[in-house]
C-alpha cells in the first residue's frame, strides 16, 4: 500500500468513528418532556355527554286529546323546567292503556280516573302522589245529562233510549250510570235500546248537545269547565242528576318510581300554587292547587267498583 491508499484508509476510518461516536452520544428527550408549540394549541374533544332521558307523563282521555294537549302542555313544560330534563305527554284511547303504562314503567306519572286508580292500586300497586283541589274540595260528581229540549227527569226517563258511555273503566260515565240502571233491576245491555262509548266526557256532553244519544254519564269537572269555557253547551244540555261526591280523579306514580323523583314531584306539584307561573298554570287545568290526599278518599267508588265487577 502506497502513502496516499494509507492516508485515505485512516481518514475513512477516523469518519466511521466519528459518527459512531456522535450516534452514541445523542440523547433523547423522554415522552415527558417532548416539545410543545404555543403557537399551535389546539382544545381536547369534549367528552360525550349522556343523552337526558326525557320525563313521560301519561293523561288520561278524560278530556279529548287535543284537550288535553292545550290543558296539560303549561304543566308539563313547567315540570321540565324545573327538574331540568324534557318531560312528554303520553296519551291513550283507553284508561286501561293508561294503566298499562304505568304498571310497565314505561310513564313515571299519570293523571288517571278514579276507577283507574282503584284497579291500578289493586292489580300492581299503584301510589297516589296528589290530587287537584276545585272549588276548595278534593270531590268531584257524575252528572246524568241529557238534551235540554228532553222530558226525561231521571235515568227511568230514559229506557229504551240511546246511551253514550265514555269508557269501559270510567267511574262517572260508566259505572255510576251503569249503578243507576241497576237500582231499577235492570242491566245496561237491555235497558237502552244502543249504547256506544266515546272515549272522553268531553265527546259525550257533545253527543248529547248534537243530538247523536239521548243521555250520558260524565265528569262534573269537565262539564262545569266545558260549559264556563263554552256557554252555548249550556243551552244544549241539562242535568237531570247529580250523584254523591266521590274521591277526585287523582295523580298517581308506579309502585317502581324512585323515592327521589316522587318526592321532587310531590314538591313541585304542591308547590305550584306558591310559584309565579302557577296561577296560569293551574287556571289551564281549572284546578285551584295540587294537594296530599289518602286512599280512603276512595272508599265510596271502590264500593261500587267492586260491585260492578268491573274488569279489564
Amino acid at each position: 500500500m502506497n502513502r496516499y491508499q494509507h492516508l485515505f484508509a485512516r481518514f475513512l476510518l477516523f469518519c466511521v468513528c466519528l459518527v459512531v461516536t456522535v450516534a452514541c452520544t445523542v440523547q433523547v428527550l423522554p415522552a415527558d418532556r417532548a416539545s410543545v408549540r404555543l403557537d399551535d394549541l389546539r382544545p381536547l374533544p369534549a367528552a360525550p355527554q349522556a343523552a337526558v332521558v326525557p320525563l313521560h307523563v301519561a293523561v288520561a282521555a278524560v278530556i279529548s286529546p287535543r284537550g288535553n294537549l292545550e290543558s296539560y302542555s303549561p304543566l308539563l313544560a313547567y315540570l321540565g323546567r324545573k327538574l331540568g330534563r324534557p318531560v312528554e305527554m303520553v296519551q291513550r284511547r283507553t284508561y286501561a292503556e293508561i294503566n298499562d303504562l304505568v304498571r310497565d314503567g314505561q310513564v313515571a306519572v299519570a293523571f288517571v280516573c278514579t276507577s283507574a286508580y282503584i284497579a291500578g292500586r289493586r292489580d300492581f300497586g299503584m301510589q297516589l302522589l296528589a290530587a287537584p283541589q276545585v272549588d276548595g274540595a278534593t270531590v268531584y260528581y257524575s252528572y246524568l245529562i241529557v238534551p235540554a229540549n228532553s222530558p226525561a227527569r231521571s235515568m227511568a226517563d230514559l229506557q229504551g233510549k240511546v246511551f253514550a258511555f265514555t269508557d269501559p273503566m270510567s267511574f262517572s260515565g260508566r259505572v255510576y250510570p251503569t249503578s243507576l240502571v241497576r237500582a231499577l233491576g235492570a242491566e245496561p245491555e237491555t235497558f237502552f235500546s244502543r249504547t256506544f262509548f266515546t272515549y272522553s266526557h268531553d265527546n259525550a256532553l257533545r253527543a248529547v248537545a248534537d243530538g247523536l244519544a239521548d243521555g250520558a254519564g260524565v265528569d262534573s269537572l269537565v262539564y262545569d269547565f266545558a260549559v264556563a269555557r263554552e256557554p252555548a253547551l249550556a243551552s244544549k244540555v241539562k242535568v237531570i242528576h247529580r250523584s254523591p261526591p266521590f274521591g277526585i280523579p287523582p295523580v298517581v306514580v308506579g309502585p317502581d318510581v324512585r323515592p327521589q323523583l316522587r318526592a321532587e314531584l310531590y314538591d313541585l306539584l304542591l308547590g305550584l300554587q306558591d310559584d309565579p307561573e302557577g296561577p296560569a298554570i293551574l287556571a289551564a287545568l281549572g284546578f285551584d292547587r295540587f294537594v296530599p290526599i289518602e286512599d280512603a278518599a276512595y272508599d265510596s267508588v271502590r264500593q261500587l267498583t267492586d260491585g260492578d265487577g268491573m274488569t279489564r
